[in-house]
């Protein structure tokens, strides 16, 4: 099944997609867009235009494991891709997600505007990574 992973942000958002067996996360691009109705709209095209089955929308849950304002916007927005689309939109927890993404550019020594215009991408692989290898642990239990 091919996964359409979203790291939400108030103005970038980044997108990955998974291979039809679920094994390799691909970065898609980052769209930007400061309107939540239209960047779901244009998510909703991703995923046509994708051919995914699933869309994952990263929840940055505190690390106490409570909910803050910014968990509430990601969770209205996946409400908002619901009423757009056909296929099932879960949430997964993104805990420290761009924490990884930042540490990963710094490794591969990507600086400046390169950097701002691929962490979103980068931390939505992260969380297609995460959500996948959750899949394959626990799909026979």
């Amino acid at each position: 099944m091919k996964i359409l992973a979203v790291d939400y942000g108030d103005t970038r958002t980044g997108l990955a997609v998974s291979d039809r067996t679920e094994f390799l996360a691909t970065p898609v691009g980052t769209i930007t867009e400061r309107n939540a109705q239209r960047l779901a709209q244009k998510v909703a095209d991703a995923v046509k235009e994708q051919g995914a089955e699933l869309i994952v929308v990263g929840l940055p849950i505190n690390m106490n494991g409570t909910k803050g304002p910014r968990a509430e916007k990601c969770e209205e927005f996946a409400q908002m891709l619901r009423e757009l689309v056909e296929c099932p939109v879960e949430m997964w927890d993104e805990r420290s997600t761009t924490v990884t993404a930042h540490n990963i550019l710094n490794t591969t020594n990507v600086r400046g505007k390169a950097r701002k215009a691929v962490v979103d991408t980068v931390a939505a692989t992260i969380i297609l990574e995460g959500f996948m290898d959750h899949r394959r642990k626990n799909k026979d239990k």
